[in-house]
């Protein structure tokens, strides 16, 4: 079991929480997309709380996509699919893992409410897309340039 970043770093050690609950999945094998998070007392995921190179034993695993379970790849199946083989995966309860919130409601709408609650911003994808890593045309991300990580993301440019 092993929780690897964007970049190919281990972070396994940092999480003990979340590599506690991945071990109790009930698979021999699979591999999960999803970003840790920390929360502050609002809900709301920020960024400054999960960096550092401490242990983060507040963090969870927001959950996106199962691209492989038991030895099936499963990116070339549909995302509804993989979606709906990633909640019966997480049937339970698995206090570190939760999964990511998706709406079928109209993206701007969607959009807004998340940036009027402060979220970073929203990813829509495409029905029936398969998984790509990197950049796709079925996958569209907005962030809200009021959100903290948009902030931070100005500052680091200047």
């Amino acid at each position: 079991m092993r929780l690897i970043t964007g970049n190919a770093n281990d972070f396994t050690h940092r999480f003990p929480f979340i590599e506690r609950a991945v071990k109790t999945l009930p698979v021999w094998s699979c591999l999960i997309d999803g970003e840790a998070v920390a929360c502050d007392q609002n809900g709301l995921a920020v960024f400054d709380l999960i960096r550092g190179h401490a242990s983060k034993a507040s963090a969870v695993l927001c959950v996106f996509d199962l691209l492989e379970l038991d030895g099936e790849d499963l990116r070339r199946q549909p995302i509804e699919k993989r979606k709906a083989l990633l909640a019966k995966l997480l049937k339970g309860s698995h206090l570190s893992i939760v999964p990511n919130e998706h709406f079928k409601e109209d993206g701007a709408i969607v959009y807004r409410e998340a940036c009027r609650l402060g979220y970073e911003g929203i990813v829509s994808k495409r029905l029936g897309s398969l998984y790509r890593s990197g950049r796709s045309p079925h996958r569209v991300k907005v962030k809200n340039p009021n959100a903290p990580a948009a902030k931070r993301e100005a500052e680091d440019w200047r």
